[in-house]
């Protein structure tokens, strides 16, 4: 146990966890009570059975996310259930408000069960603005967030899209660095997982939507090696991309698959990556290491080797790439408008938002710092116009 771990232990024991309730209202006198609660109350509930989407404007609903987990997959920890998931949680619903003054609060599920899971969300559906999924392990965390997009409001699995959306926005910044153009990069995977899943995904298919050029190729290894159509043990996710991805049907290890790329995206294990890997790779190469915490090679090793733009998960690198730039700006976008989704077209929003804020992309510096307070609100902008443009909204631009 490290120094900062028994530091963030005292500091939990001292405060029995991160977050408390303020109430909005005064209750000094019965006058307040009356209005807060009955007999006042009750016209409130009249008005929300007349008018439903009036829950918006007289509840907690419009500005409240519920932070789901099964504490399936915690952090690199693993499967610790649901009781260890709260203390990420209740960080998460402290992110949420320090950063886009979002309510947040943390429901860890004592169940795994996928269709438990399901139904216990759209039980708790009518009080929240937003769904987060969070920590919720793969392959569960796909068909969890996919059968609950039809609840009207917006579900978002955080390890997924949130990593997606930070990893392009940092690409999208290295890519001007190194004058690279995405149209002529093939990007290399390490890790087959939610995250790496969902950042292929939507690298590979916003660009075949024409929301961004189309991406040369895509390649993804797991533990087996490179992920191509001939391989007989992939899941329903897996094969699905190998479909879509490898256009050249390339085998082999992950070595083989650098050989060549231009973008390195590491979402596995520690130390896969050798300095020969990175000077097997096309001119100015893009390296972003984000296994925790300690990446698939070291920054300093990766730029020795070559590597002009690095990209890791930790703060004591240059370059962190970390969901919290993306999630809060996500659903506050998505809380202003009332979205009932979070569609590409609002992710890759969020992406070139973020990639914006950075005016000069340098090659220690592609994505903002995690703590500028700023970045939430303008993602949030880019978010909820894009869901405007898309129909998948309730209420219009504020005049």
């Amino acid at each position: 146990m490290t120094d900062l771990d028994k530091e963030s232990v005292e500091l939990h024991s001292r405060l029995h966890g991160k977050l408390e309730v303020h109430s909005k209202v005064p209750l000094e006198n019965r006058k307040d009570l009356s209005l807060a609660y009955t007999p006042g109350v009750a016209q409130v509930c009249l008005e929300i059975a007349k008018t439903p989407a009036r829950v918006f404007e007289l509840t907690i609903k419009r500005n409240t996310v519920a932070v789901v987990s099964d504490g399936s997959a915690i952090l690199g920890i693993g499967n610790l259930g649901a009781a260890a998931a709260i203390p990420v949680m209740e960080g998460k619903a402290v992110l949420f408000k320090q950063f886009a003054d979002i309510d947040a609060f943390p429901i860890c599920l004592d169940t795994q069960d996928e269709d438990e899971i399901v139904r216990i969300v759209r039980a708790i559906a009518p009080v929240f603005g937003g769904i987060n999924l969070e920590d919720i392990s793969a392959p569960r965390c796909f068909e969890v967030e996919a059968r609950l997009q039809d609840i009207g409001i917006p579900v978002f699995h955080d390890d997924q899209h949130g990593t997606a959306i930070v990893v392009f926005a940092a690409l999208l910044n290295a890519l001007k660095v190194t004058g690279k153009d995405l149209a002529a990069c093939r990007i290399v995977f390490s890790g087959s997982g939610a995250s790496a899943i969902a950042c292929a995904r939507l690298i590979r298919n916003c660009g075949g939507r024409g929301l961004v050029p189309m991406v040369h190729d895509i390649i993804l290894c797991d533990s087996k090696g490179i992920v191509h159509r001939d391989r007989t043990d992939l899941n329903p996710y897996k094969r699905e991309l190998a479909a879509i991805t490898n256009r050249d049907g390339r085998t082999g290890s992950l070595a083989d698959a650098l050989r060549g790329a231009d973008v390195f995206v590491g979402l596995s294990q520690p130390n896969l990556v050798t300095p020969a890997m990175v000077r097997s790779m096309n001119a100015h190469p893009i390296v972003f290491a984000m296994a925790n915490p300690i990446p698939e090679i070291m920054p300093d090793v990766a730029r020795d080797a070559g590597a002009v733009v690095v990209g890791t998960g930790r703060s004591d690198f240059p370059n962190q790439i970390n969901n919290v730039l993306a999630f809060p700006g996500v659903f506050r976008g998505a809380l202003d408008c009332a979205a009932t989704v979070i569609n590409d077209e609002m992710k890759v929003a969020a992406a070139q938002a973020l990639a914006a804020t950075v005016i000069e992309p340098t090659p220690e510096r592609v994505l903002p710092d995690p703590l500028d307070r700023t970045v939430a609100y303008k993602i949030g902008e880019a978010v909820a116009a894009a869901a405007r443009r898309g129909g998948v909204c309730r209420l219009p631009a504020k005049r």
